[in-house]
């Protein structure tokens, strides 16, 4: 499964465009995680810059409609090739700087956008490459400045004079680096699938010992086999964790994108044990189903579930939702409510109906909830 570019990620990218992405003309989806570069040319057809730095995209790709565009950052990405940019007639500037591109002569794809005067290729390891800028200052005489450094017309008349030479020389470097690539790829898949195996390994360990006629789940039973599978299962991901880490590999775009895969399966496992702690947590009961209020006293964090706010340009109404049932009847004309000096809480001070008879007038309750002391009298 990949990452692509979706209409919601685009939306919330133009806010300064108020969401609307057909008249965009500038748009930044950098270290967005993408992996497939498509639908801007069918959805933002008026760009004029588009980053797409520190993302997973292997290839350039979904842009030849975009007529306008003008400076075009794919920096820091998988890109083995330049390619697929010949529709981009206005196109300015392109920075392609930390990629993996190796086929130099792919660069001959640019001549057609005639009006490229700045391109950027450090950091690639076609940049070691016997010859590498010659090449490129005789292949596209259109180029200004070339990885920052302005090219001179001396430079361009040496390169011209010397380009048979630099580029017979640049395509035998081209097919060494290709076969070593070849191998590469054939390494990490190989690696792939033994990551895969050993996965697959563990998960049948696990479920063997889950069962409950194993005869490990039985030594466990009732010796505290549950905290010790869990202590056993955080030294397995350590153990993992360490080797994963400490493995030499190659830096190569399968490399790169396996490690992004391996932290983002780490943080999902993370996420999902988060998750399960909070479903776990039980919910405080606030009122009874009677309608006794229960004292509850958090003042860092008040749980506000009960209380409805509405907020007004001159006034503020807090209501408790429900009902909070008195013991005996109140005198609500007589009632105050006010802040207590030593609590900080709400004090509600609500004087009982006198009754023949009755002439005592001490308090019958103090609630505390929320944050709120209530008072009859």
């Amino acid at each position: 499964m990949f990452l692509s570019v979706t209409e919601d990620l685009v939306r919330r990218r133009a806010e300064h465009n108020n969401c609307e992405i057909f008249s965009l003309e500038e748009i930044s989806l950098h270290q967005q995680e993408i992996e497939k570069l498509e639908h801007l040319d069918k959805w933002c057809r008026d760009l004029k810059i588009l980053y797409l730095q520190n993302n997973l995209i292997p290839k350039i790709e979904n842009v030849s409609k975009l007529k306008k565009l003008e400076y075009l950052n794919v920096a820091l990405n998988n890109i083995e090739r330049i390619e697929n940019l010949e529709g981009c007639e206005e196109l300015k500037k392109l920075d392609l700087t930390a990629n993996f591109i190796g086929e130099l002569s792919s660069i001959e794809s640019l001549k057609c956008n005639i009006h490229l005067k700045e391109l950027f290729l450090m950091g690639n390891p076609c940049t070691e490459f016997e010859g590498y800028r010659p090449f490129v200052v005789a292949t596209l005489q259109q180029l200004k400045y070339l990885d920052s450094k302005e090219i001179e017309r001396s430079e361009r008349i040496k390169a011209l004079q010397n380009y048979p030479e630099v580029k017979w020389k640049i395509r035998e470097q081209e097919e060494a680096y290709l076969l070593k690539r070849a191998r590469e790829k054939e390494e990490a898949q190989r690696r792939m699938q033994e990551r895969k195996d050993e996965k697959q390994k563990q998960m049948d360990s696990k479920l063997g010992c889950d069962s409950p006629d194993s005869p490990q789940e039985k030594t466990n039973h009732g010796e505290g086999g549950g905290e010790w599978e869990r202590c056993r299962t955080v030294e397995n991901d350590d153990d993992e964790d360490r080797k994963f880490w400490e493995e030499p590999t190659p830096y190569t775009p399968e490399s790169r994108l396996e490690t992004h895969r391996y932290m983002e399966e780490k943080r999902r496992a993370k996420d999902n044990v988060r998750e399960s702690k909070k479903r776990e947590k039980t919910a405080w009961t606030l009122v009874t189903a009677e309608g006794k209020v229960l004292n509850v006293n958090v003042p860092k964090h008040l749980d506000t579930s009960l209380l409805d706010v509405d907020v007004q340009p001159t006034y503020i109404r807090v209501l408790v939702k429900g009902k909070l049932v008195l013991p005996e009847e109140v005198k609500p004309d007589s009632s105050s409510a006010k802040r207590s000096q030593t609590t900080g809480h709400l004090v509600v001070t609500m004087p009982k109906v006198c009754k023949i008879g009755d002439i005592t007038q001490k308090p019958l309750n103090v609630v505390s909830t929320l944050g709120m002391s209530l008072s009859y009298r």
